[in-house]
Order: structure tokens, then C-alpha cells, then sequence
């Protein structure tokens, strides 16, 4: 890992004040949501895509096989019992839930137990989502802040092999773009079983040369659990924007609160035993309390002989999350934790685009750049019962920087085979103060450069030929690479690698030779410097060994009619370390098999059904492999009519009442009051699971006016 010691003596400011300099000159990251470049006589450039689904025409445009885009068209039809599920665009990916509706969930895509987003990026227009050095796991990842009616499209792409993802994408990545205006206003009314209702309101309006648009959501919602959730989530948004046929300007605003009480995972053999009811609860206490505002500002220009983009932002966000995932080790307290912090948050993304032809051939060249610091103040551990402070683990300030510079041509050599070569290199400042420990406190510094490359070969038949490498990486938590003494007992440790690098490789092949038949095929192979496993006692993730992933994924979207659309996707993956004896070498909660399968109908009298099976499986829950998750299968049932500006939908989730694991995990756990377990804290080793909730119905009617 190469040093940068000029890093520690940039001040944050500094960085942010040179990148908006640089970004207004080169005009450099991410992309505008609604256009693509305009073609040119001189030049062989990309049609405008239009997004209508999974079906989108990508032949020509996609760097792999695993690229894809989704537009409002289908998310409208895919009922969605949580917002995470969002991610599920992505074929392959599976979004779970192990506490309260407040909290990021858990995900898992190529075999990752991504936790709560340690390899998987998602923006929102522009702004990353993902939290490094976060108080409850690296990269934490909440989307409850997204209101779906509103998004416009989600790109995705998987493997570490696209230019302009850095930090935590080597698994894959998303970007999530809300619309600009909305052709009329909408009012969306849910009420369902278990106490949830939902409401959101939105319009736009023509103001001046833009349009602004507004939305608000509200959401109350008991749960399914024994303890009542209580759960009250409240979203906003405000962007105007200004849209010309060549640049473009956009303001955007963003606030969420959220409120709830969860219920963790519990034992299975408590369960077995008739101690604790399936949707029992081992704490009553646990939940918390989160916010989160944004402000961000995007601008872009197109001509004849490239595009520019530039995006600046701020984020506040603050979360309070009270969790015991080990139950009564503490027999007269128990073993609650709480973890808070207050962040802000500051970047800006640019990027330049330049459209040549080079000795006959041509090419775009890209050169990009992304700014991003994140000042967190009042990072706690503490340890808590009934959400009552007992004692403080550890309390830390921390301040982290990251620059991530990147370059990317796509030349057309031939008619049928073009390539694109990037390079991309970032750099970090941690910088920790620890209130608790003096010993906890410093600086550390890293730099990474990642080479990728893909070749494309094609269409023949309407079928492309993908050939796809490159190095990603995954940041740690600044703490952990500055630790040197366990706050909790003492011990000396030793600090981890600032940045743990991955490298992978994917052959391809994405195929509409049938019509209306959208089918992708690609064989992959992933290696990680580092993983991240899920650790109970500490409510957080802790670095491991190093691992290997390989694995094949065949996806397909067929319309073949106007009124019809099935979806087929298949994801198998074998995980592994490679640092550990083979006996030992299974990495927890790598899910093997992901298969989804759904079927949307629209009837041009109004009416339109959804019908969607999820199934997820091979699981293993701990290195030797003698604990699995079991299979888990859920479908989801929607029908509807729409009548004019009128529309009611009625939503079965969990059609046949499946009671499998929604999450399941293999570690110790003592129960309140009972006889000291044989390990050395009392505790009994077990399965630790949280169901997928029962069988539900929800009603919506909604107007358009």
C-alpha cells in the first residue's frame, strides 16, 4: 500500500475547494440522468436510450454483460413490501431485513454477505449513499430515504470493472436518478394488515425555464412482531430543474426522519423450545431514531464534441440504534448496545467527456473526478439496557477524505469490436481522535491505483461477445486502522489495512436474436484482499481473510407480447477463503443460489397483475460449514385496475405464508435467566434467525390530477 504524506496536511476545505475549481474548468462524474449524447455526422456516437424496463436495447452500449437499466415503466408494476428491495432490480442481488423497518437492510449479491453495503455503491442523483466509518458497519447503506414513485431509472452494473465506481463497488454498483418532472400530479393512499399505511403526495409545476417538482411520503407501519414496531417515516423532496436541449441545471433537496422499535434476531432452539413465539423478541427495547437532509446541485453541456457534468452536494445525517444481538451474557443487565454518530458530509463529482476520431477510429475519452468528506462527530459504542446508558465503550471524532481521479477511452477498432481501457486511482486521509483512549487516536493515509478493461466483440445476430477485468477495492473503518488496544478488554490488536483491494475478471454474452427476448450470460471470477464477516458481541462487521468467489449468472426478459412481461434470472455462486485450512474455508452468509422469476400482465381495459417468486439458498453460517440458513422462497401477487386518472391495487406479499429465514446467522447467545452455556461467557453457540414476515395484504388507490 503506497503512502501519500502530503495527504495528512490538505485540509478537507482544500480538497473540496480544488475539486469544485477543477470541476468547473473540466466539467468532470456523473452523468445526466435523462439524455445521452446526441450523434454526430463525424463521429459514431450512442442513440438516446429509452428506458422502458429490463428490456431496454443495450446492444452497443454496455460495457459487460452485467450492466443494465430499469426504468419507472416496471417499477410501477413490482410491488415492494420494503424500499430496499430496490436493489433487487439488480438480478442476482437479495435485499433482507434482521431488525427494525428504520434501518438499512441486509444485502447479498455474487456470493457477498454485503452486511449493510460494504461492496455494493448506490448513488442518488450523484450523491453516494454508502456511510464509511459508520457507527453500525462499514458502508452502511440505508434507502429509506428514496421514495420509488419518484425514481426515474437505476442503472447497475456488476464486478469491479467501471471507471467511475470506487469505494465499496466491487461487488457492483447502482445509480439511482429521480425524475425531473412529472407529466401530472399524483395522490397514492396504502393501507394494509398489521397496521401500515402509507400516503405520497407529488406534482411539479412549470416555474420560469424549469420545472420544480415536490414530494412528500408518510409512513406508519406495527409489524408483524409480538413487540409493536411503531415505526413513523417521514420523506421529503424539492428539485427544480432546468432542462435545454444542450445544458441543464438542477437544485435538489431531500429530508427523512424516522422513527421505530425492532425486533432482532432471536435463537433458533428458543423457538424450538417454545421460549420465544416465531415473532417474539429477546429485547423489547431495541430500535432507534434517524435523519437524514441533502442539498445537491447538478450541472451539464452537450455539443458535437463531448459532454460535461458536475454535481456538488451536502449531507447531514444522524442516527441513535439501540441493538442486543447476544441477549443475557450480561446476566443482570443485559447485553443492549447503542450507536450514534453525527455526520456531515460534502463532495462533489465532475466529469469531461470528449468525442475523437483517432487514425480512422473512434473514440471517447473520459477523464473524471470525485471529492468526498465526511466529518463524524460523537461516534459511540456504548453499553445500554432499555435504552438507559450503563457505560461507554468508546466515543471517537473521526475525519476521513477520499479523492478518487479516473480516465476511460472506448475506441471502435472495427465495426464489430471496440474496447475500454481505464484507470483509476484514489487516495484517503483517516484522521481519528478518540475521546476514550488516547492510545485508539492517529492518522493514516493510502493510496490505490485500479487498471480495467473491457473488450467488446460484436453484434452478430444481435448478439455481443464481453471480455471484462479490472481492480476494485472496499474501504475499512478509519478506527480500525488506527486501533491498537481493544476498548472492551484492553488487548492489544493490531490496526487493518486502510483500503483492501479486490480483482476480478467476467466473460459474457448479452443476445436479443429472439424477438422481444433480452438475454445476458456471464461467467465471473472475483478475488478480495480482505472480507468482512458479520460479528454479533460487537453489532458490526470485523475484517477476515482473504477469499475467492467464481460463479455464473444467466438473466432473461422476454415480452412476447404487448401486454406481457416474464423475467427469468439465475445467480450461482461458490465463496470461499483461501487464507484458511479447507475444513475451515466456507465464509458466512456467502448465499450460493439466487433464482427470481416474475411475470407482469397489462390488459388494455385497465386491469394488470404482477406475480413475482423470490428464492435464495445455500447458505452457510459459519467456516466449517456444519450450521446452514436454509432454503428461503417468497412470492408476491399483485392485480390491479386502472380507470382514467383512477387507479386501486391490491398486494399479496408472502402468497403462501412461507415461515423460512428472511436472515439467519451462527454465533453465541444466552437467554434471559438461563443455566451458563459451554463457552466461556456462557453463552450457547446456535443458529440466530429473524423469519420473513407472514403473509400480508395492502389496498392502494391513487389519483392522478
Amino acid at each position: 500500500m503506497k503512502k501519500i504524506p502530503w495527504a495528512t496536511l490538505i485540509k478537507p476545505c482544500s480538497l473540496v475547494g480544488i475539486g469544485v475549481y477543477l470541476s468547473l474548468h473540466c466539467m468532470m462524474a456523473q452523468a445526466h440522468p435523462q439524455q445521452m449524447p446526441e450523434p454526430t455526422e463525424e463521429l459514431t456516437q450512442l442513440d438516446t436510450v429509452e428506458v422502458a424496463g429490463q428490456a431496454t436495447d443495450l446492444i452497443g452500449i454496455a460495457a459487460s454483460a452485467s450492466q443494465g437499466v430499469v426504468g419507472q415503466e416496471e417499477l410501477k408494476y413490482r410491488p415492494l413490501a420494503r424500499v430496499g428491495e430496490l436493489v433487487e432490480i439488480v438480478p442476482g442481488a437479495v435485499a433482507t431485513q434482521h431488525s427494525g423497518s428504520g434501518k438499512a437492510n441486509q444485502y447479498f449479491l455474487r456470493g457477498f454477505n454485503l452486511d449493510h453495503g460494504t461492496d455494493f455503491s448506490v448513488t442518488l442523483d450523484g450523491i453516494p449513499m454508502n456511510m464509511p466509518s459508520h457507527a453500525h458497519g462499514q458502508g452502511y447503506l440505508d434507502l429509506n430515504s428514496v421514495i420509488p414513485e419518484l425514481i426515474d431509472k437505476i442503472e447497475y452494473g456488476k464486478g469491479p470493472y467501471y471507471a467511475d465506481a470506487g469505494d465499496f463497488s466491487a461487488a457492483g454498483y447502482t445509480k439511482m436518478h429521480t425524475l425531473h418532472k412529472l407529466s401530472e400530479g399524483l395522490l397514492k393512499v396504502t393501507g394494509g394488515e398489521f397496521g401500515y399505511y402509507r400516503g405520497v403526495l407529488a406534482n411539479s409545476r412549470r416555474i420560469g425555464d424549469g420545472d420544480l417538482l415536490f414530494g412528500s411520503e408518510v409512513n406508519f407501519y406495527d409489524g408483524v412482531w409480538q413487540q409493536p414496531e411503531n415505526a413513523g417515516k417521514y420523506n421529503g423532496m424539492l428539485r427544480y430543474t432546468i432542462d435545454k436541449d444542450n445544458w441543464g441545471l438542477a437544485v435538489n433537496g431531500k429530508a427523512y426522519h424516522a422513527t421505530w422499535t425492532a425486533t432482532n434476531q432471536i435463537p433458533e432452539r428458543a423457538i424450538t423450545e417454545g421460549l420465544i413465539g416465531l415473532y417474539g423478541t429477546g429485547d423489547p427495547s431495541d430500535g432507534g431514531i434517524t435523519s437524514r437532509y441533502s442539498l445537491s446541485g447538478n450541472a451539464w453541456n452537450r455539443n458535437d464534441h463531448g459532454k460535461n457534468d458536475l454535481n456538488l452536494y451536502a449531507v447531514y445525517s444522524e442516527l441513535d440504534l439501540f441493538s442486543n444481538f447476544t441477549g443475557y451474557i450480561d446476566t443482570v443487565h443485559g447485553d443492549q448496545i447503542e450507536q450514534k454518530e453525527h455526520r456531515v458530509q460534502l463532495g462533489g463529482n465532475g466529469e469531461h467527456t470528449r468525442y475523437d476520431r483517432w487514425f480512422g477510429i473512434d473514440a471517447d475519452t473520459t477523464v473524471g473526478l470525485q471529492i468526498r468528506h465526511d466529518d463524524i462527530n460523537g461516534l459511540a459504542l456504548n453499553h445500554t439496557q432499555a435504552r438507559r446508558l450503563l457505560s461507554t465503550v468508546r466515543v471517537d471524532d473521526i475525519s476521513e477524505t477520499s479523492v478518487g481521479l479516473y480516465a476511460k477511452n472506448e475506441a471502435r477498432w472495427l465495426e464489430k469490436f471496440r474496447s475500454i481501457a481505464g484507470l483509476r486511482g484514489d487516495f484517503f486521509a483517516f484522521d481519528v481522535h478518540s475521546r476514550t483512549l488516547a492510545a485508539n487516536s492517529g492518522s493514516q493515509d493510502a493510496a490505490l491505483i485500479s487498471p480495467k478493461l473491457s473488450l467488446i466483440a460484436g453484434p452478430w445476430l444481435d448478439t455481443e461477445l464481453f471480455l471484462n477485468m479490472g481492480y476494485g477495492y472496499h474501504s475499512n473503518d478509519a478506527r480500525g486502522t488506527v486501533t491498537h488496544t481493544d476498548p472492551a478488554t484492553g488487548e492489544t490488536v493490531h490496526p487493518v489495512t486502510p483500503l483492501a483491494r479486490s480483482r476480478g475478471a467476467e466473460l459474457g454474452l448479452r443476445s436479443q436474436t429472439l424477438p422481444g427476448l433480452n438475454s445476458t450470460l456471464a461467467l465471473w471470477w472475483l478475488e478480495s484482499q480482505s472480507e468482512l464477516v458479520f460479528v454479533g458481541d460487537g453489532g458490526t462487521t470485523d475484517a477476515a481473510g482473504q477469499s475467492q468467489r467464481y460463479g455464473i449468472e444467466w438473466t432473461n426478459d422476454y415480452k412476447p407480447t404487448d401486454w406481457l412481461t416474464l423475467e427469468a434470472d439465475f445467480a450461482f455462486t461458490r465463496a470461499y477463503f483461501t487464507d484458511a485450512p479447507a475444513a475451515q474455508s466456507h465464509i458466512p452468509n456467502s448465499v450460493g443460489r439466487v433464482i427470481s422469476l416474475g411475470a407482469t400482465a397489462t390488459d388494455p381495459s385497465g386491469l394488470f397483475g404482477s406475480l413475482r417468486l423470490r428464492h435464495f439458498g445455500d447458505v452457510p453460517l459459519n467456516r466449517e460449514g456444519t450450521a446452514w440458513a436454509g432454503d428461503t422462497s417468497i412470492v408476491n401477487l399483485g392485480l390491479g385496475y386502472q380507470h382514467k386518472a383512477y387507479k386501486i391495487e391490491v398486494d399479496c406479499f408472502n402468497l403462501f405464508g412461507s415461515t423460512n429465514n428472511d436472515i439467519a446467522y451462527f454465533y453465541g447467545y444466552r437467554l434471559q435467566g438461563e443455566t451458563a452455556g459451554p463457552n466461556p461467557d456462557g453463552s450457547t453457540d446456535g443458529i440466530i434467525k429473524h423469519p420473513v414476515e407472514p403473509r400480508m395484504v395492502r389496498v392502494t388507490a391513487s389519483v392522478s390530477f
